[in-house]
């Protein structure tokens, strides 16, 4: 650690805790409390590393330690966040995979990142440029037009130094990934610093004499000049699991699930699966549109699609909670940039994701909440490239509880706060914009189901056993459009669907 100097670019790999390598930025926060030192760093990170407590980018949240982060999501590491909050760091907040990407444009030195991901929402400099507070002021993304269309331009950022992961080097520095449950941006990253005169230390789990396949080699050992070892020492393969060979092993035969107990999640997910088509290559977000999988295992019907995930695998099982970025037996791990490339360009038949908020132009906040900021992630560059996209909430939060009674869904508790509400607190995806791409978007709740259209949101579907004026209209904070109105599906209500 002594090697990073004051005021340099860090940027650290992984996601949640997959490919994280905790041993050193454990000992980053452990030699700046004990001399100072380094201090006034740029923090550079594309997906959320932590587990919402100590771990993770928690260990480098130090006033002096950190002067500017520049981040894909916050909500796992709370306490930059809090920083950010308290105006005493600068704070950015851009598209995950903008991120990724943007890694090998400042590896190449070319002139920033030019895309779409990112118009009309929050991250645009037409609102606040990605900015999170007041002390946030150099625009580090601005609009530019070509050929007749509007772009963003996400300004280069030199890396100085390069914190990664891997399994095992051998004595040139090369670097295997076989025990990680992903790839990440490593190479990115790697190129990123050494062609801007810095420097790349990397964890790994063992040191060997040679790597008998060169194609195994993630990162070449002439961008590495610091090797540290730590024989599975703060090295989990996960913050979820020390290490578990569904994450780098492929399935030939069929996965099992274990079958989800009936709630409000289940209803949705069941829901959700009707949109889901044979062959689709889908993105599952995160939270409650983990249930999909689960209901489609129940169901029989896990083998019809393909699940990916943003950090890289494709086939499978997405894992959840504190593993999420990882897959149970995938088919395949590529790079995250090169994911993120094929879900820009359009790859994803249907993506199922959360949201914190819906107004009534169809737009939803996912990056805000609960006086917490937690950031977009992968979210606006799957939102925005997706053909289908499905929206996963509840219709009301906070202890909301149902059950169902003979085939019709009951209210035991309405939840306390309003999810459709007048004025979302950030726009991270754009009804109208979606409308103008040619979208097609339907937000399901266990209530109701509503269709994005021009005029609005469309109520198209009821639970049975809800009352459209008490239980629908009066819960939410503006009125949604309806003509003719069809019952939800009866499978979504029954406890063995």
């Amino acid at each position: 650690m002594a090697a990073i100097p004051h005021g340099a670019c860090v940027a650290v790999g992984g996601f949640v805790g997959a490919g994280h390598p905790e041993m050193l930025t454990a000992a980053l926060e452990r030699r700046f409390l004990q001399t100072g030192t380094p201090s006034d760093l740029t923090l550079y990170y594309c997906a959320g590393q932590g587990d919402r407590g100590e771990r993770g980018l928690n260990h480098l949240a130090h006033r002096g330690l950190i002067q500017r982060v520049i981040g894909g999501h916050w909500n796992l590491a709370p306490k930059l966040g809090a920083l950010a909050l308290a105006n005493e760091i600068e704070a950015y907040n851009f598209p995950q995979g903008v991120l990724s990407v943007l890694l090998r444009e400042i590896a190449a030195k070319r002139p920033g990142l030019f895309t779409q991901v990112g118009l009309n929402t929050f991250i645009d400099p037409a609102q606040s440029g990605g900015r999170m507070n007041a002390r946030t002021t150099e625009p580090l993304v601005e609009r530019v037009e070509l050929d007749g269309q509007i772009w963003l331009r996400y300004k280069p950022v030199p890396v100085s130094v390069g914190l990664i992961r891997a399994t095992t080097a051998d004595r040139r520095g090369n670097l295997s990934m076989e025990r990680e449950g992903l790839v990440g941006e490593v190479l990115p990253i790697a190129q990123a610093a050494k062609n801007h005169g810095g420097i790349v230390i990397a964890q790994v789990e063992r040191v060997v004499d040679y790597l008998p396949d060169p194609k195994s080699v993630r990162v070449p050992g002439i961008l590495v000049d610091y090797i540290v070892t730590s024989e599975g020492v703060q090295h989990d393969q996960t913050f979820g699991e020390v290490f578990k060979a569904d994450f780098v092993n492929s399935c030939q035969g069929h996965f099992d699930l274990p079958a989800m107990a009936f709630s409000e999640r289940k209803i949705i997910g069941w829901r959700t699966l009707q949109e889901i088509q044979q062959g689709d290559i889908v993105n599952l977000g995160i939270g409650l549109p983990e249930s999909v999988a689960m209901v489609a295992a129940e169901t029989g019907r896990l083998q019809e699609f393909t699940l990916t995930v943003e950090s890289g695998p494709t086939g499978g099982v997405p894992a959840s909670g504190l593993s999420f970025g990882c897959s149970h037996f995938p088919e395949a791990i590529i790079d995250q940039p090169s994911q993120f490339d094929f879900y820009d360009g359009g790859g994803l038949d249907i993506a199922v994701l959360g949201a914190v908020e819906v107004d009534a132009e169809g737009s939803v906040n996912v990056a805000s909440f609960a006086g917490r900021f937690a950031g977009v992630g992968g979210f606006v560059n799957i939102v925005q490239s997706a053909r289908r996209l499905v929206f996963c909430l509840t219709l009301r939060a906070g202890n909301l509880e149902v059950h169902v009674d003979a085939g019709r869904l009951v209210i035991a508790q309405e939840g306390r706060h309003a999810k459709f509400v007048r004025h979302i607190q950030h726009v991270c995806f754009h009804g109208p914009t979606a409308l103008a791409r040619g979208q097609e978007v339907l937000y399901v709740t266990e209530r109701a189901v509503f269709k994005l259209t021009r005029q609005g949101l469309q109520l198209i579907e009821l639970a049975p056993g809800i009352d459209l004026s008490t239980q629908v209209l009066a819960q939410m904070d503006f009125a949604p459009v309806f003509e003719t109105i069809s019952p939800m599906p009866a499978g979504s209500f029954s406890t063995h669907p």
